[in-house]
C-alpha cells in the first residue's frame, strides 16, 4: 500500500476490518436461506428427498463454475467483484420467499448460489493475499467467528420471528438478503480499493505439484454435500425438527464457533496443517458411522453440532496452500481449487437424494469412506510444507510443475 494511501485511511479502513465486515454479511442471507429451506421446501413446495437432492445439486452448479471468476477478473477488480457477488447473494434470497414452487426454488436457489460461491472464491484468494503466512491461521479463526456470531444473530432472529412472531417466510428471506446487498453497498462506499502485492494471474493454472491440494479440496466437497444436504434434512424428516428446533441448533453451532474457531486456527499455526487433517478426518469417520445409525433425536442433535465443529479444521487446506503456493497463483487457483470443490457436488447430492430413498444409513457410510480417504491423503502432508516441500511422497520438482492452461 503506497504511503499517501496509507495518510488518508481511518484506522477502521484496513484490508482486515474488510475481510471481517463482508463475512459477516454473507450468514444474514446465507444463513437465512439454510435455516428455512428444510421446512420451507417441504411445508410449501411439498419437496420429497429427490427434489432436496436436485436442489443441492442445482446449488452446487455455480461453484462448479467458480473458475470463472479468472475471466471475470479481466473486466474487474477481485475486490469490486467481491461486492458485487455479495450483491447477488443478498437479491438471490430476498426474493426466495416469493417463489414457493418447485421450479420457483430451483431458480432463486441458482441465483443465490451464484453470488455466494463466486464471493467465497475471491474472499479465498483476497485474504491469502492480504494476509501474512503467519497470521494467517489465526486470521482465517476470527473471519469463521464473525460470520458464526452473524449467524447466531440471524438465527436468533429466525426463531423469534417464525416461532414467537409467526412472521411469514416471505418476510423473513426479504429481511435476510436485503440487509446483506445493503452491508455490500456500504463497504463499497466505505472502503478504498487496496492494491495488489503480487500481479495475479488472469487465466487458469494447474500445477502438477498442487495435486495433493487438488486431492483434499475434491474430498472435501463430496463429504461436505453429505452433511449440508442431508443431515439437516434428517433432522426434519426423521426426528420431526421444526424451523424454531433447527434455528437454535444452528445457533448452537454458530456460537460454538465464535468462542472455538479462532483458537482452533492457533491451534493448526502450532501443531501444522498434517496433524490438524488427520484429527479432522479421524473423527468426521466416527461422526458419519453414528449418523448412519442413530435412532435419538438428542444423540443426532449431538452429532449435528460435533459434526459441525470440524468445519473449523478445514482452514489447514487453505493454509498448507499458502505455503506452498506461488503468490501469483492465489487467485486462479482459489476459482480452481472451488471448482474441484464442486466437481462432486453437481451430482453426488441428486444422486444420494436417490439413494436415500432406499437406504438414508448408506448415505452416511459414503460420508464416512470419504472421510477414509480424505484421512489417507493428509498422512502425505508434510510437517513444514513449502514450495518444492509440497508432499512426502509423489513430489514433482518446480522445474516439472509448469502451469496446464
Amino acid at each position: 500500500m503506497t504511503t499517501p494511501l496509507k495518510a488518508r485511511l481511518q484506522s477502521w479502513q484496513r484490508p482486515e476490518v474488510l475481510l471481517l465486515l463482508m463475512a459477516a454479511s454473507v450468514p444474514l442471507s446465507f444463513a437465512t436461506w439454510q435455516a428455512l429451506l428444510n421446512n420451507f421446501a417441504i411445508e410449501r413446495a411439498a419437496f420429497t428427498g429427490a427434489e432436496i437432492g436436485i436442489l443441492q445439486s442445482l446449488r452446487e452448479v455455480p461453484g462448479f463454475l467458480a473458475f470463472g471468476v479468472v475471466f471475470l477478473l479481466l473486466a474487474f477488480r477481485e475486490q469490486r467483484l467481491a461486492y458485487l457477488s455479495l450483491l447477488l447473494l443478498g437479491l438471490g434470497t430476498a426474493v426466495t420467499g416469493a417463489f414457493p414452487t418447485v421450479i420457483g426454488l430451483y431458480i432463486t436457489t441458482v441465483v443465490m448460489s451464484l453470488g455466494y460461491h463466486y464471493y467465497e472464491t475471491l474472499q479465498i484468494s483476497l485474504s491469502l493475499q492480504w494476509i501474512d503466512k503467519e497470521k494467517a491461521p489465526e486470521t482465517l479463526g476470527r473471519i469463521i467467528a464473525v460470520g458464526s456470531f452473524a449467524s447466531i444473530v440471524v438465527f436468533g432472529l429466525i426463531w423469534l420471528t417464525s416461532d414467537i412472531l409467526a412472521l411469514d417466510y416471505f418476510w423473513i428471506y426479504a429481511i435476510g438478503g436485503g440487509v446483506t446487498a445493503l452491508v455490500a453497498l456500504v463497504a463499497w462506499l466505505g472502503f478504498p480499493t487496496f492494491p495488489q502485492e503480487v500481479e495475479q494471474h488472469k487465466h487458469l493454472v494447474l500445477r502438477k505439484r498442487y495435486w495433493l491440494y487438488y486431492a483434499l479440496t475434491f474430498l472435501s466437497g463430496a463429504r461436505r454435500q453429505i452433511f449440508v444436504v442431508f443431515a439437516g434434512f434428517l433432522m426434519v424428516e426423521k426426528f420431526g425438527y421444526d424451523v424454531g428446533a433447527i434455528a437454535l441448533l444452528f445457533l448452537l453451532n454458530a456460537a460454538i464457533n465464535v468462542w472455538l474457531a479462532p483458537k482452533i486456527g492457533r491451534l493448526i499455526g502450532r501443531i501444522g496443517e498434517r496433524r490438524a487433517l488427520i484429527f479432522e478426518y479421524i473423527g468426521l469417520i466416527g461422526v458419519f458411522v453414528a449418523y448412519a445409525f442413530v435412532e435419538d433425536a438428542t444423540v443426532a442433535a449431538g452429532l449435528y453440532v460435533v459434526d459441525h465443529l470440524f468445519f473449523a479444521l478445514a482452514i489447514a487446506i487453505k493454509t498448507y496452500f499458502q505455503k506452498i503456493a506461488d503468490p501469483a497463483d492465489i487467485a486462479s487457483t482459489a476459482g480452481v481449487s472451488f471448482t474441484i470443490n464442486h466437481i462432486a457436488a453437481v451430482f453426488l447430492p441428486a444422486a444420494f437424494g436417490f439413494l436415500w430413498l432406499v437406504s438414508p444409513a448408506a448415505v452416511f457410510l459414503s460420508g464416512a469412506a470419504l472421510a477414509a480417504g480424505s484421512l489417507l491423503l493428509a498422512l502425505n502432508v508434510p510437517r513444514h510444507p513449502q514450495p518444492g516441500e509440497e508432499v512426502l511422497v509423489g513430489r514433482i520438482p518446480l522445474a516439472a510443475s509448469a502451469a496446464a492452461e
